[in-house]
């Protein structure tokens, strides 16, 4: 196989759009795409009804890159009959479930297949032993293999579950990334005690869904920071997040651009969306004036341990302000921690495998591995230190993908073409 693509996220579909329009069919034909679930959606774990994307449905798969695409998300609401309803709400950002659901139909839509049930758990260098990697080999959970020339690994970011809470029994403790599926396993007419750990846009989501599905239920909202706050969204602030904006990043100074992620960490880690944190304000103040206060919210604070008493999940909460520690009893911990911003481990694991203390990729995402080598390994979403913090982003999607979909070809058309490819 000449191209595997592990993840069926935005960011291998967009990639899959970028070589059905751009490489040619050889290589097409002898693609594919995997995933370890039973079918494509966005955000699984987080699929409210109501949640939206912060970002513009023209930041889609393709638009940025080819605005005539047949595989824009315009173009799909047009092919389901609903391009007249979407204009008629006025907004620029669609719900999180039609994002979804546009991905799926892209899925469908493209000539690279995409496989499901699919979940790699090792992935080895061909010929790594004679300095000349020469292709990479992927094993799957069934035991079955596939070798390649070029990998592309979008699967994500491992979740960040913090030590505190590693102890506690599995079905006690819920990442946001499992939320939607865990959360719907609970009665909803329980009374409930929900500790959320967080205080950006996936802890404020989890705790308003709880709310609002749980009638009974009283929520503890624990932050380290001074309180919740909106994202950094000004005009000047999101031309940071334009595809032409990596060039700038990448060719600044590490320096520069550790203040650069710092300054940005706002804009999309440290906020909520302004409509929820109006949403949750309200609700609060509300409750206070009916006398049915059922969020509480503790700010400046850090779960430094977490235990088992029964049926109670004990967790020990230290102020910031005073140094002084107190208990929080809960039934369930709701973890709005987000992701490891290492690599991911399967990425950490092949970079072992080739003897790299450190990963690092081209401007056009290809991993650097020592030697020659005729294969190809790309990063995509994993890449904030080099390539800004849009990289995990819908943002540079359609221009991320046309690169790498561009740098395969290019090493093809510079001498190592496949034999049929004639």
């Amino acid at each position: 196989m000449e191209l595997l693509a592990i993840g069926a996220g935005p960011a291998n579909l967009a990639l899959a759009v970028a070589l059905s329009e751009s490489a040619p069919s050889w290589l097409i034909e002898s693609s594919l795409i995997v995933e370890q679930a039973e079918d494509v959606t966005w955000q699984r774990g987080m699929m409210m009804p109501w949640a939206r994307s912060q970002v513009s449905f023209l930041k889609d798969l393709v638009t940025l890159r080819n605005p005539t695409s047949r595989y824009s998300f315009l173009n799909y609401l047009h092919s389901v009959d609903r391009l007249d309803d979407f204009i008629n709400t006025g907004t620029f950002t669609p719900h999180r479930m039609e994002i979804s659901a546009y991905l799926r139909w892209v899925a469908q839509e493209v000539p690279v297949p995409v496989e499901f049930n699919m979940k790699a758990v090792g992935i080895r260098p061909i010929g790594a032993d004679s300095g000349d990697v020469e292709g990479w080999q992927v094993t799957f959970s069934d035991g079955s293999v596939i070798s390649c020339r070029n990998l592309v690994i979008g699967g994500g970011r491992d979740p960040h579950v913090p030590e505190a809470f590693r102890s506690l029994p599995a079905e006690r403790v819920i990442h946001s990334t499992e939320f939607s599926e865990s959360i719907s396993k609970l009665d909803k007419f329980g009374a409930h005690r929900f500790a959320v750990v967080g205080a950006a846009q996936s802890a404020a989501e989890m705790l308003w869904s709880c709310y609002q599905e749980f009638p009974h239920a009283q929520l503890t909202l624990l932050m380290r920071s001074i309180g919740l706050v909106a994202y950094e969204g000004s005009k000047f602030t999101n031309e940071l997040f334009y595809p032409s904006f990596v060039d700038e990043f990448h060719s600044s100074r590490p320096e520069a651009r550790r203040q650069m992620l710092e300054e940005m960490y706002r804009t999309n880690y440290g906020g909520l969306a302004p409509d929820l944190l109006n949403s949750l304000y309200h609700q609060m103040y509300q409750d206070r004036l009916t006398g049915t206060e059922r969020i509480e919210m503790v700010s400046m604070s850090d779960v430094t341990s977490a235990r088992t008493d029964g049926d109670d999940i004990v967790l020990t909460v230290a102020d910031r302000r005073s140094g002084t520690s107190e208990t929080v009893r809960c039934d369930t911990v709701l973890l709005g921690t987000g992701f490891v911003r290492s690599m991911p481990r399967h990425v950490r694991d092949l970079a072992a495998s080739l003897g790299l203390a450190d990963v690092e990729v081209t401007r056009n995402y290809r991993m650097v591995v020592p030697g020659r080598t005729a294969a190809g390994c790309y990063l995509q979403g994993v890449n904030e230190a080099t390539h800004g913090i849009a990289d995990s982003l819908l943002s540079v999607l359609a221009s991320r993908s046309g690169e790498i979909a561009a740098d395969i070809i290019q090493h093809y058309e510079n001498g190592r073409a496949p034999s049929h490819a004639a």
